[in-house]
């Protein structure tokens, strides 16, 4: 076993992040039941520091899959956005459409497919957390401490996504073999929160630019900020009849978001869009992401494929012409807002050349701004989002290179609005807000500081769904301002309990422990 040194860990560029070797693939374990035969063990493997050095990065690695079933569970279930049918696209047994109208169930198509996908893809993440926090304690080293703070730091990010879609889920921190019960929602809160906690004091402040995308104090107390901001719902109680809150951590939502915004190492991007574009990966603003490359095919993002007509783009496989939003959505920016710039409405033009595009049917491709029928849409009906624009140069539909954030500066600012106003500092909540805004108006439209609490909890509501549409906020925003279960036209159609996602059939049949939550 090699000993773990500060040289071979520093030399883990973007490109090593993503670029990790075919040999270093891990097994999911996504039920902790079974174990392969060539399941590697810090016994059969990691006898260099190369080997060492690609297991880390595979930690990181496994973020990339969040950006499918995690991403499109997170927004199509809201909303922000709908997957219609479109002649003999997009139809696929009819999941898109499940998911939109919220009516899966533990053994239905979107069930068995997305959301059976999200629960392997995060407790991969798991497992290969555990793996290597193994390997780094066995191995030691001076900068064992701070690599194992980076992983459990990473592995608490992949246990917050499974507690934001399942409540409580097994708990599991070593490479041990077997069927594992679920712990309590409570209790997987307070193991994020801990080793978060004892984390950020190890990890540094800043990397260098050749670290990018790896964890930082920043990162920790960001997750730290969205933990507690959620703290009502994720400690709460989810009944057959809904969910019943729990106490809130608004001072500590506002403590950790101060940490951030107070350490100097981030600032808001004047130009907006900067934040999202191919070339976003120096963006002072964006606090912990997805780091993308186009240095080979499928490292990267799709996102840009999923909303694109197909003759928007001259990109291998061409664009999706999938995903869109609602009439209602677009039209709750104000028009003098330059966040509604993030949507295609119209005439469309080509990216390649700027030229107008016509549709399959050699029409003038004309975005609308309405879906008559979600279930047989025109292929040019609906909005579609343009806030990740394409790299018109990308290998192929997923080789986009934007750094997908998971959170920016701007939200800690307003997690510490929404914190301060459940607190009754609701003068200083829209303050927060209007630091949030300015940056988006040629004429400034400041909230009004005369708002009430109420009317102040709506605005930052609003607020947040212009700021980070498209980035995998509003489920849990919805949830935790009580509209997701009654929202769009579907408006009392949802079972209260589906605030929480059903555990796969598939899962509950390969491990007996497992229990389903409430209501399904």
């Amino acid at each position: 076993m090699p000993t773990f040194n500060s040289r071979s860990i520093r030399r883990a560029t973007l490109t090593a992040l993503l670029l990790v070797p075919a040999q270093m693939a891990f097994y999911g374990c996504t039920n902790l039941t079974e174990v392969p035969k060539d399941r590697l063990t810090p016994d059969n493997a990691f006898h260099s520091d190369a080997e060492v050095l690609a297991g880390v990065a595979s930690v990181y690695a496994q973020l990339r899959g969040t950006m499918w079933e995690y991403y499109n569970l997170s927004e199509i279930s809201t909303d922000e956005m709908i997957v219609p049918t479109r002649g003999q696209d997009w139809y696929d047994n009819g999941r898109w459409l499940e998911v939109y109208k919220q009516q899966w169930n533990p053994n239905s198509g979107a069930t068995l497919v997305d959301v059976n996908g999200a629960w392997n893809v995060l407790f991969s993440g798991v497992a290969r957390a555990n793996l290597m926090i193994d390997v780094i304690t066995k191995a030691g080293g001076p900068t064992a401490p701070q690599t194992l703070a980076e992983l459990k730091t990473v592995r608490a990010w992949y246990y917050y996504m499974l507690m934001d879609f399942f409540g409580g889920v097994p708990l599991v921190t070593g490479t041990q073999v077997g069927a594992s019960a679920r712990a309590s929602g409570d209790s997987v809160f307070r193991f994020i929160e801990s080793e978060l906690l004892a984390a950020r004091t190890l990890l540094p402040a800043t990397r260098p630019a050749d670290q990018t995308g790896r964890a930082t104090s920043g990162v920790a107390d960001a997750i730290l900020a969205g933990l507690y901001l959620n703290a009502q719902v994720f400690n709460g109680t989810v009944t057959s009849g809904g969910l019943t809150k729990g106490t809130g951590r608004w001072a500590d939502a506002i403590t950790a978001a101060d940490r951030v915004i107070n350490s100097g190492n981030y600032a808001l991007e004047a130009n907006w869009q900067h934040n999202f574009t191919p070339d976003n990966h120096d963006s002072r603003e964006n606090i912990w992401y997805i780091a993308h490359t186009n240095l080979q095919p499928g490292l990267g993002m799709s996102l840009p494929m999923r909303t694109l007509h197909y003759n928007q783009l001259k990109v291998a496989g061409g664009p999706w012409n999938g995903f869109a939003t609602l009439s209602e959505t677009y039209h709750a920016f104000d028009p003098a807002d330059n966040r509604r710039n993030i949507f295609l409405v119209g005439q469309q033009y080509s990216f390649d050349t700027g030229l107008p595009v016509k549709d399959r049917a050699g029409n003038s491709l004309v975005f609308t701004d309405t879906i008559g029928n979600e279930n047989a849409a025109a292929e040019n009906e609906g909005p579609r989002f343009n806030k990740f624009s394409p790299l018109t140069t990308a290998l192929d539909g997923g080789s986009h290179p934007n750094n997908f954030p998971f959170f920016r500066l701007a939200e800690m600012y307003l997690i510490k609005a929404e914190a301060q106003n459940e607190l009754g500092q609701t003068a200083a909540a829209i303050a927060n807000v209007n630091i949030v805004r300015a940056r988006q108006f040629a004429t400034p439209k400041p909230l009004s500081a005369g708002l009430s609490q109420s009317d102040a909890r709506q605005a930052i509501f609003n607020e947040r769904l212009f700021e980070f549409t498209a980035e995998a906020k509003r489920r849990q925003d919805m949830i935790r301002a009580g509209t997701y279960v009654s929202a769009r036209r579907f408006k009392g159609a949802s079972a209260a309990y589906k605030v929480l996602f059903p555990i796969p059939t598939t899962q509950i049949a390969s491990n007996p422990l497992l229990t389903q939550n409430p209501g399904y």
